[in-house]
């Protein structure tokens, strides 16, 4: 039996080992903007933002909640695999919450982890098997991203070996999370096919979103800013900065830019506006901090 003092320590020491990765992720946000400072003009950069197009930009604004929604009925499906029956509109505020988490309280419990924890109380849902579905969620919208990035990068990079390269390393990703699902989480399986497909319509919307900032910015479309929006999704993944992946973000846009001759500043820019427009999309989790997104027990059976 572990003791009350050693309960304390322990706590302590979690608490701390959360403040030394809240402090590094400062540190690397801050490392981050200032490298970006010392190649684009932030001014220039603001004053661009402040010239966007309203009405392409609510558009676009439009098109990311959409990917939003569609994430939370492909969260839904794994938790109907487990027996976990949420209403859809509950288990958008309940994704609404973790979003807003995940933006905005970065140093304290994440949002995928908080939503285990509501389930948990709320519903006695096991943590192996919440966690599980959360895990396989997050998984499942990689594979879609990582899809649509070897889609795109056939076409903006010019080199076969590559184009070849990406497309067996989409066949092989497509397999072995597959093969990862039906060995170590039965349970999901049904779910495979279904969250795959929705995944990629998550990430078109969110394509489709950037096509709308290039607009609002009167940039000419290419196949290029997609292809660094893109991979600065797959760094934003990364837990290293604050505010899901900012700053980071912002690095892989503006040298991304660079690599493909393009200009660095625009590319700042395109990242920011799509940042403010993750901000106000996940502020509907404002509310559900203050309001149980889960007020009314409904029907569960795991």
């Amino acid at each position: 039996m572990q003791t009350e003092s050693e309960a304390g320590i322990e706590q302590k020491e979690s608490m701390a080992r959360k403040g030394i990765k809240l402090l590094i992720k400062i540190i690397i946000t801050i490392v981050c903007f200032w490298y970006i400072s010392t190649k684009i003009d932030f001014t220039a950069a603001l004053q661009a933002i402040t010239k966007a197009n309203f009405i392409y930009l609510t558009i676009a604004l439009l098109f990311f909640i959409l990917s939003k929604v569609i994430s939370s009925y492909r969260l839904n499906i794994y938790f109907r695999n487990i027996g976990l029956q949420l209403s859809e509109w509950t288990n958008m505020k309940l994704y609404w919450l973790g979003m807003f988490y995940n933006l905005f309280l970065p140093g304290a419990i994440s949002g995928d982890a908080y939503k285990v924890v509501l389930l948990n109380r709320k519903y006695k849902s096991p943590y192996k098997k919440t966690s599980a579905a959360v895990l396989l969620d997050r998984l499942s919208g990689v594979l879609a991203l990582g899809v649509i990035l070897s889609v795109y990068g056939i076409f903006v990079i010019d080199e076969t070996t590559y184009d070849v390269l990406l497309a067996i390393g989409t066949v092989i990703a497509i397999v072995a999370l597959y093969f990862l699902v039906k060995v170590l989480f039965k349970d999901f399986l049904p779910g495979f096919a279904p969250t795959f497909f929705w995944g990629l319509a998550v990430q078109a919307s969110q394509v489709v979103c950037i096509y709308f900032i290039l607009l609002s910015l009167k940039i000419p479309i290419n196949h290029e800013w997609i292809f660094i929006f893109l991979a600065s999704a797959v760094i934003s993944i990364l837990p290293l900065s604050l505010g899901g992946g900012l700053g980071t973000r912002e690095v892989v846009f503006a040298e991304g830019a660079r690599f493909f001759h393009l200009d660095p500043q625009t590319g700042v820019v395109i990242s920011l506006l799509f940042y403010l427009l993750t901000v106000i999309g996940s502020l509907p989790g404002l509310y559900f901090n203050f309001h149980d997104p889960m007020l009314q027990k409904e029907n569960t059976e795991i």
